[in-house]
């Protein structure tokens, strides 16, 4: 339950400074995408299932508050948290390098689906436009949040996880 309740805080807290804190303090109006650098974070630490509830509930706040239906961000969060649990037994959680690839993909992947959604469809098709001027930039301020937040998610899984394993043990 102790999980469940600071993971909610996470998705809150982690929705607050990127709706509230960095739609202010962002350079071109590019900035970090914290949610899904929780959702990466919580998939490859705590594997496809906790990966896809994660990336579910950070989909759905995004949608109920930046999108126009409910449900495209939530689905594509979902995807995301459950592909990267996939890498959950491969996983070192001291490394940093491996969740800076898999951000990389993620924030491309996320880009991409976006950049079909919303400018393809509508045949706007600059694709070296979007990829240089959007894509690129919040793919940089996003690896360099995941290399500051991501530790602090990892002290917080390993506090959760020392705390389950004392009440197991009592």
């Amino acid at each position: 339950m102790r999980r469940i309740i600071s993971i909610f805080i996470l998705i809150i807290l982690s929705f607050l400074l990127q709706s509230v804190l960095f739609s202010f303090q962002n350079v071109r109006g590019i900035a970090p995408n914290l949610l899904l650098i929780l959702t990466m974070s919580f998939g490859i630490m705590r594997g496809r299932r906790e990966g896809m509830l994660t990336g579910f509930f950070c989909g759905f706040l995004y949608d109920i508050f930046f999108g126009t239906l409910i449900g495209p961000y939530m689905f594509l969060f979902m995807i995301i948290g459950y592909l990267n649990g996939a890498f959950h037994k491969e996983f070192l959680m001291e490394d940093v390098m491996m969740p800076v690839i898999i951000i990389i993909v993620d924030e491309l992947f996320f880009n991409f689906v976006i950049y079909i959604a919303t400018f393809l469809l509508r045949n706007r098709t600059n694709l070296f436009f979007y990829l240089t001027h959007v894509m690129l930039p919040q793919m940089l301020f996003t690896v360099l949040a995941t290399i500051i937040i991501y530790r602090f998610y990892v002290w917080i899984n390993k506090y959760l996880k020392k705390k389950v394993e004392e009440n197991e043990v009592v």
